[in-house]
């Protein structure tokens, strides 16, 4: 009896045993899984350096990096601007902003230059037309007729008295000025030209058609011009050289 029970303690006390080893087991089993996957998770050991960002603000400060605009706070010119980008923008159906901006800046641009080039041209012309000065003081196409009575009843003028009154006043200048506008009546009774107060050389020179008359008018015009409105004292040589440039055309006009 005393064998059979020492048989079953011994059993039982295996069997106790064996569950305490296997329930030591499983535990350590599944820390040891759990270690694992703990383990397993990438740790990032790279040496980072922190950058600091200064003066953002000025740096970032040009017209490129605006992408709001305020309108209401902004100069007429800006608001013009922006007006018409977005006029265009919405007629052309151009997509975003920034091209619409572009064009409307080309587009201003072009026109500026336009304008420029429009005012030399009226400026050039105005002088051009009037007796103030150009280049140096002075203008190769003046109005060559002011408005006083000599001009204005060219067809009934005795030039040749004129000229000779000039001439014993050794007023050499003013002879030459008459001998000018005795050409331009004999043009005129000629129908070559048609006279007016208003024209230049170059408007009556152009109306010449027949080449000799034409070369002849374009060399005693720049007489005229260098001698009138040259601004300084013709002596003797210079007239008599001058008169018979003029008197030469003359004969040669037929009216």
């Amino acid at each position: 009896m005393n064998k059979r029970l020492a048989t079953y303690f011994l059993f039982f006390a295996l069997c106790f045993s064996w569950h305490s080893i296997y329930a030591h087991n499983s535990e350590k089993i599944a820390y040891t899984i759990l270690l694992v996957e703990q383990d397993s998770l990438y740790i990032d050991k790279s040496n980072v350096q922190p950058r600091h960002f200064e003066n953002l603000k000025d740096k970032y400060q040009g017209e490129e990096f605006v992408y709001e605009y305020t309108i209401e706070n902004s100069g007429w010119w800006s608001r013009f601007k922006q007006w018409l980008s977005d006029l265009f923008k919405s007629i052309f159906d151009i997509e975003t902003q920034k091209e619409a901006d572009n064009i409307t800046g080309i587009l201003l641009k072009i026109g500026g230059v336009i304008i420029f080039l429009l005012v030399i041209y009226f400026i050039f012309k105005a002088v051009m037309n009037d007796e103030g000065s150009w280049v140096f003081g002075k203008s190769s196409d003046k109005n060559i007729i002011p408005v006083t009575d000599i001009e204005q009843n060219l067809s009934i003028t005795d030039f040749g008295k004129l000229t000779k009154e000039a001439e014993n006043n050794n007023e050499y200048r003013l002879a030459v000025r008459y001998y000018y506008l005795w050409l331009l009546k004999k043009l005129t009774l000629a129908e070559i030209i048609e006279y007016d107060v208003e024209k230049t050389n170059s408007d009556y020179q152009n109306e010449i058609t027949i080449t000799k008359i034409k070369d002849d008018f374009s060399y005693t015009s720049y007489l005229y011009n260098y001698i009138w409105y040259g601004e300084f004292d013709v002596n003797q040589k210079q007239y008599d050289k001058a008169k018979n440039a003029f008197t030469n055309f003359l004969n040669t006009i037929k009216t």
